[in-house]
């Protein structure tokens, strides 16, 4: 479906890729690895047509569709979520708009025998055939179903984009991309704004319904889950293997040993060789075979290994000033967007010197309590920001804020004041971008690059209250254990909005959750506030959180013991398992939905073909496929508002 050739890109002195060659084929699920900065984004960029290469080819046939989803995007947010959704089906709306005024204009005319009225009866025969091809109005229960899948309640389908936040907002982004059913997708890090419920629907409709992928992802488990196929940028050029990413992290321990026998022995060769040539060197009787080691020395291709990022991201946050007793007091505070109320009756108070997660699934308000503790949107209640606070605030866009178009030295020579001017190098190598790398332009890095150069500028500024959201979406794992240990170190106070327990492990001391539009203490660490719920994953723990939730006001008081809440405990598995019987119900219709609508676009086909035009058979199979398809829709709808009801 696609095929690349004598692939090369250069930024700077050293090629990103060198003569990269591989064929992406249907029903392909590639995992594309590599270390951070090692390409990955920019070879998805340049599969899509976003990015030239330097040099080389990338076919792409005429009547393949190609789907990018990148790892940031600007969205826009003067829509509905229903609306934003449906520009997906372009084609099909205004196909639908033709129609109607095709129908219109033949309801009006009189003057049936002409030969003007025949071909505007052809023309609407024509273009009919060619909209039910494309799925007819079968498109809003498949736009339903895929925003459903994806974590939308009915009720958020009309309301405008801009109430939903950033992660959501990718989500649109995501089913307007997955609807759009190209040929193949190029997904960079989709699960970083998912919960585990739309991950693992997504990893099903990939398994299922997708034709080729390349992704990218920090989440081992999905691309384990997901992928086929192991494509690894590594030494500025491309291992393929044909294996899933557990298999090929085996293969690739064994080629690195591999390598690094041949790369011994060959450099044994070159010291023997040069020896040689350095004792004969001067004496004539040995000229010939000496001339001979100097043109076989010249003649070696080094063999490379790969490398192993050992560097450590050393992270140090400056000493700060000493913040009053209590940075943060929250006193009834309530924020609507509209009639949708983010959250109310809010009361808690952060004290000095405290490490707390703010918890909850996507859109239940974390980010938003955390734009009011920034004065950045306007409120109700009493919010107070404590005497001598300085606050440090990482979004999670805020790799979207940089300057792209100047350096990454330059974009720390801006920000940097006093003896800092003098330690840039030595910041931005401790942060893996020594040497030329800080000749690069911000425009270059990936999301991992981006992120870390994002933390550099918050490093600049000595703060007592960190506010962190999201701060691990963008980083690897060694970048993860290094930012945490860093956090643990800082001596002010810190709010992290996270939803990655390991490295909110031994971080954390007290954990905010956020659901149905409350916000309640948890004394303790994360993993006490997952026994507490009986719970395994963050996930797990709030799906018990809005099963057990009272209609009362959301106070931030300590938890009760957990042997109180037994009663409400199993009541919830109770629920959870008749949500799971309703979950695999709907599973089940839309796998019926897939094969009748699979079988509908062969007899599309086949009508194609002059000779089975009139065939009985065909038309008969042609219409009972179609009345069981809408009557499995119906069902599907009736299954999913089921569904629904149980959820909430």
């Amino acid at each position: 479906m696609i095929s690349v050739e004598g692939l090369t890109v250069e930024f700077g002195v050293k090629p990103l890729f060198r003569n990269v060659g591989f064929v992406i084929n249907d029903r392909d699920r590639i995992a594309l690895v590599g270390k951070n900065g090692a390409g990955k984004s920019t070879m998805l960029k340049i599969l899509c047509g976003l990015q030239k290469p330097t040099d080389g080819v990338v076919a792409v046939p005429a009547d393949t569709t190609v789907g990018y989803l990148p790892q940031v995007m600007k969205l826009s947010d003067d829509t509905t979520v229903r609306e934003e959704t449906r520009k997906a089906f372009s084609q099909t709306t205004k196909l639908q708009a033709l129609l109607a005024q095709m129908q219109q204009e033949m309801a009006e005319r009189t003057d049936y025998e002409s030969d003007d009225y025949r071909q505007l009866i052809e023309r609407f025969t024509q273009e009919h055939d060619r909209f039910m091809m494309l799925g007819g109005e079968n498109y809003e229960a498949e736009m339903e179903r895929t925003l459903v899948g994806l974590g939308f309640s009915r009720s958020d389908f009309d309301r405008p984009t801009r109430e939903f936040s950033g992660g959501w907002r990718m989500r649109i982004e995501l089913a307007k991309i997955l609807l759009r059913k190209p040929d193949v997708l190029l997904l960079d890090e989709p699960t970083n704004h998912l919960d585990i419920e739309s991950i693992q629907w997504l990893e099903q409709f990939l398994q299922q319904s997708a034709k080729a992928v390349v992704l990218v992802s920090h989440d081992r488990a999905f691309i384990n889950n997901v992928t086929n196929r192991t494509l690894e940028i590594t030494c500025g050029h491309v291992e393929d293997y044909k294996v899933r990413y557990d298999e090929y992290v085996t293969l690739r321990k064994e080629r690195r040993e591999q390598q690094l026998r041949a790369y011994e022995n060959q450099q044994k060769e070159i010291a023997d060789t040069k020896a040689f040539i350095e004792r004969f060197r001067y004496q004539a009787t040995k000229a010939v075979q000496v001339q001979q080691r100097i043109r076989q020395l010249e003649k070696v291709v080094p063999i490379e290994v790969d490398e192993v990022d050992n560097a450590a991201m050393h992270l140090k946050f400056p000493p700060c000033l000493r913040s009053g007793d209590y940075p943060v007091i929250c006193d009834d505070v309530r924020k609507d967007y509209g009639r949708h109320t983010v959250f109310d009756h809010v009361t808690l108070t952060i004290k000095r010197g405290e490490k707390v997660a703010f918890v909850g699934k996507n859109g239940e308000g974390k980010s938003t309590l955390v734009k009011c503790i920034m004065g950045q949107i306007p409120f109700t209640g009493t919010l107070k920001v404590g005497h001598n606070v300085q606050i440090g605030y990482f979004a999670q866009n805020q790799a979207q804020l940089l300057d792209e178009s100047i350096s990454i030295y330059e974009t720390i020579d801006r920000v940097a004041t006093g003896d800092m001017r003098l330690k840039i190098n030595d910041l931005l190598g401790a942060f893996m971008f020594g040497g030329e790398t800080s000749d690069k332009k911000v425009k270059v890095l990936s999301g991992g690059e981006r992120s870390r150069l994002a933390m550099i500028r918050l490093l600049l500024e000595p703060v007592n209250l960190l506010i962190l959201d999201e701060p691990t979406n963008h980083l690897d794992m060694p970048s993860k254990d290094v930012l945490k240990e860093a956090i643990r170190a800082f001596d002010g106070t810190a709010i992290i909005v996270s939803h990655d327990r390991e490295f909110l492990d031994g971080l954390v001391t007290k954990v905010y959750e956020f659901a149905d539009g409350k916000v309640k203490e948890h004394l303790g660490g994360i993993y006490d506030y997952l026994q507490a719920h009986n719970a395994e994953t963050i996930h797990e723990a709030l799906d018990a959180a809005t099963a057990s939730a009272e209609p009362k006001q959301a106070i931030a008081e300590p938890e009760t013991p957990a042997s109180a809440s037994r009663q409400s405990y199993q009541e919830h598995k109770e629920q959870q398992k008749k949500i799971r019987v309703a979950q695999r119900a709907v599973e089940a219709s839309e796998k019926n939905i897939a094969r009748m609508e699979k079988r509908m676009k062969e007899l599309d086909e086949l009508f194609m073909q002059p000779e089975n035009a009139s065939d009985v058979e065909l038309v008969t199979e042609y219409t009972s496929t179609k009345e069981a398809l809408d009557k499995e829709n119906e069902h599907w709808l009736e299954l999913s508002e089921a569904l629904e009801n149980l959820q909430q």
